[in-house]
C-alpha cells in the first residue's frame, strides 16, 4: 500500500471517530442488554465545565482554621458554630465531652474504644487520635487486640501458640462462629483449650507513632476458666507470678504491671478458658484501642451478650466509643426506606452502648466519600450524601456525637481526587485510605476533639 493511501486511511479512521464523538450521547447507546460507551462530546465538555475537589486546598483549609485556635470566647463560638470540621453534638451542648475529659484528667488510665470497618484496619485513623491523646494526657502502648488474630496491626506485633481458636461476630458466611453470644468487648471470643502463650512486641516500624514503641502493663480479659487453669506473664523487669483460678463463669480481668517500659512481654496459660481481649497498656494516661471489624456495617453489637458486654465496658474503664461505620451498607442502599432501616438498625446499636456502658460517651462517624465508575467516571456512590446526613441525624437524636468524615474531605466526588493525589491519600479501589490519607483523617480529627478540651478548660 502507497504513502498516499495509508494517509488517506488513517484520516478515515479520525473522521469516523470524530463523528462517533460528536453523535454518541453521554449514556452511551444500548444494544443487545449491554451499553456501549464511547468518548463524546457532551461527556468532554461536562468534565471540563466540573468542578473537581483540589485536595490540598481541603486540607490546608482544615488545618488552617486550627491553627488559628485563639483562647477567646469568640473563637470558639464561631467554632461550635460555624466550622464544617467540628464535631456535631446533642443539642449543641459544648459541655458533652467534660466528663470525658475530666476522666482524661485524673491519675488513672481511661480508655477510647475506636470500633469500626476496614477503614481503621492496620490501626489506621486510631493512631493518631491515640498518639494525640497521650501526648496530651500521657500513656503508651496500642491498647486492646484479640489473642489469636489473622488481621495485623501496624503498631504492634503479636503471636498465639497453642490451643486457640478465634471465633467472630463479623464476617462472610465462612466465618466460623461460637454456639454462645459470648463474644465480649472485641465481637469476638478466643477458646483456649489445654494452654498456650501469646507473644507481644512493640512494633519496630519506624513509620508507627512514638508512643507505641513501648508499654508499661499488660491486661486480660478472660471468663470460664477450667478447673486448675493458670495464666502468668514474662517479661525482662517482671518474674513470672502465676494467677491461678477455680472454675468460675463470671468475667475476670488480671493486670501484670512491669517496673519500666518494655518492648517484650509472653502471656503464657495453663487449662481452658474464654479469652476476650489482651491488652498493652501504660499504667496511667490514655489508651485509644483499634477495633477493626471487616465487612461489618455497624448493626451486630445487639447480638453481643449484655451482661458480659457491660461488665467488659466497666472494668476496662471505657470512657469514649468511637462507632466508624456505613460504608459496608452503601452497595444495598438504593432506596431511602433501606436507609430508614439501617437507621433504626445503627439506633438501637447506639442505645445498647447507652446501656451497656452508661459512663462512656458516644462519637459516630460517617462513612468517607466512597467512588464508583459511572459512565467511565469516577463518582460519589448514589445516595451517599443522604446515608450520611441520615446518620448525622440519628447520632444526635440518640445523644451521640457525630464527625462529618465525608465533608471533611471535600465532599462529593472527592476520593477520585484523594486517589490522584501525590502521594496518594487513598487507594486503587477508591473506598480506603493509605496511611498518609488515613493520617490527615485522623490528625483532624484528633484536633477537632482537643479543641473542645481547650474550651472545657478555659471553662474552668
Amino acid at each position: 500500500m502507497k504513502a498516499r493511501q495509508i494517509l488517506i486511511f488513517l484520516l478515515g479512521v479520525f473522521a469516523a471517530l470524530g463523528v462517533l464523538w460528536l453523535v454518541v450521547p453521554a449514556d452511551g447507546i444500548a444494544a443487545g442488554g449491554h451499553t456501549v460507551r464511547f468518548p463524546n462530546l457532551q461527556a468532554t465538555l461536562r468534565d471540563a465545565n466540573e468542578t473537581k475537589v483540589d485536595v490540598d486546598s481541603v486540607l490546608n483549609a482544615v488545618e488552617a482554621r486550627f491553627k488559628m485556635k485563639q483562647d477567646t470566647l469568640e473563637y470558639y463560638r464561631q467554632f461550635f458554630t460555624e466550622n464544617p470540621d467540628r464535631i456535631y453534638l446533642p443539642g449543641d451542648d459544648v459541655t458533652f465531652f467534660n466528663p470525658v475529659f475530666r476522666a482524661f484528667e485524673k491519675n488513672t488510665l481511661s480508655r477510647v474504644i475506636h470500633y469500626g470497618d476496614s477503614q481503621i484496619e492496620l490501626d489506621r485513623i486510631s493512631q493518631d487520635l491515640r498518639e494525640a491523646l497521650q501526648k496530651r494526657f500521657g500513656g503508651n502502648g496500642t491498647g486492646m487486640f484479640p489473642a489469636l488474630s489473622n488481621v495485623p496491626s501496624a503498631s504492634i506485633m503479636k503471636t498465639a501458640a497453642g490451643g486457640f481458636v478465634q471465633y467472630t461476630m463479623y464476617g462472610d458466611s465462612t466465618t466460623v462462629r461460637a454456639g454462645h453470644s459470648r463474644y465480649g468487648i472485641l465481637a469476638q471470643v478466643v477458646q483456649l483449650s489445654g494452654g498456650g502463650t501469646v507473644t507481644l512486641r512493640a512494633t519496630k516500624n519506624k513509620n508507627a507513632r512514638e508512643k507505641v514503641h513501648s508499654f508499661e502493663s499488660v491486661t486480660l480479659l478472660y471468663g470460664r476458666p477450667s478447673g486448675g487453669f493458670s495464666v502468668r506473664a514474662y517479661s525482662d523487669t517482671l518474674k513470672p507470678k502465676p494467677v491461678e483460678t477455680i472454675g468460675e463463669s463470671g468475667l475476670r480481668k488480671v493486670t501484670w504491671h512491669f517496673g519500666r517500659p518494655v518492648q517484650k512481654a509472653v502471656i503464657s496459660f495453663k487449662g481452658s478458658a474464654e479469652i476476650y481481649a489482651v491488652s498493652a497498656d501504660p499504667k496511667t494516661g490514655v489508651q485509644v484501642d483499634n477495633i477493626p471489624l471487616r465487612g461489618c456495617s455497624g448493626t451486630i453489637f445487639t447480638r453481643i451478650n449484655k451482661a458480659l458486654m457491660s461488665d467488659s465496658m466497666e472494668m476496662m474503664d471505657a470512657r469514649l466509643i468511637i462507632l466508624q461505620f456505613g460504608g459496608n451498607y452503601m452497595p444495598v442502599a438504593r432506596t431511602t426506606k433501606v436507609i430508614e432501616q439501617y437507621q433504626e438498625q445503627i439506633e438501637a446499636q447506639i442505645q445498647y452502648f447507652h446501656e451497656v456502658a452508661p459512663e462512656a460517651k458516644i462519637l459516630f462517624i460517617g462513612p468517607s466519600d466512597m467512588g464508583k465508575s459511572v459512565g467511565g467516571r469516577i463518582v460519589t456512590w448514589p445516595r451517599l450524601p443522604e446515608l450520611v446526613d441520615s446518620l448525622k441525624a440519628t447520632a444526635l437524636r440518640n445523644d451521640a456525637a457525630y464527625w462529618d468524615l465525608f465533608r471533611m474531605m471535600g465532599g462529593e466526588n472527592s476520593m477520585g481526587q484523594w486517589v490522584k493525589h501525590n502521594p496518594p491519600y487513598a487507594g486503587p479501589d477508591y473506598i480506603h485510605f493509605t496511611p498518609a490519607g488515613a493520617q490527615k483523617v485522623g490528625d483532624a480529627l484528633s484536633n477537632s476533639l482537643l479543641t473542645y478540651y481547650d474550651y472545657y478548660r478555659l471553662a474552668k
